[in-house]
């Protein structure tokens, strides 16, 4: 294998600036949003020859839509997952599971719920 088995992901939206909104506040980054032919995308940074993927927050009526209990888990990657954690409600979320041990050699998970209604999680080694 040549790279890492996820090269981009798209979290689906209803509302683009709400869900900026959150996604800046929660992870104090800028998300610039595009409209590529009627699909609106709010491109996460993207950091060239840094390990792991981009991607972007999605919204179309037709393609999109956010779920709670289904679909695949995204993890985000935090330096200490009580980082972000502590600011998900405040930010318009929810925390599902706070921060949480996997296990020594792992490290740390937690799960949301952002503005969407998209069930994520957060990862860290402390």
């Amino acid at each position: 294998m040549e790279s890492n088995m996820i090269g981009w992901f798209e979290i689906p939206v209803m509302d683009m600036d709400r869900a900026r909104k959150f996604y800046e506040t929660v992870f104090d980054i800028k998300i610039e949003v595009e409209n590529f032919h009627g699909l609106k995308m709010g491109l996460f940074p993207f950091a060239e020859g840094k390990q792991g993927a981009s991607g972007a927050l999605v919204s179309h009526p037709d393609f999109y839509r956010p779920s709670e209990s289904e679909g695949p888990l995204l993890y985000f990657s935090s330096r200490d997952v009580k980082e972000q954690v502590d600011k998900i409600e405040a930010a318009g979320g929810k925390v599902l599971q706070p921060k949480k041990m996997i296990s020594e050699d792992v490290g740390y998970m937690a799960l949301f719920v952002d503005t969407e209604g998209n069930r994520l999680a957060l990862h860290s080694r402390q």
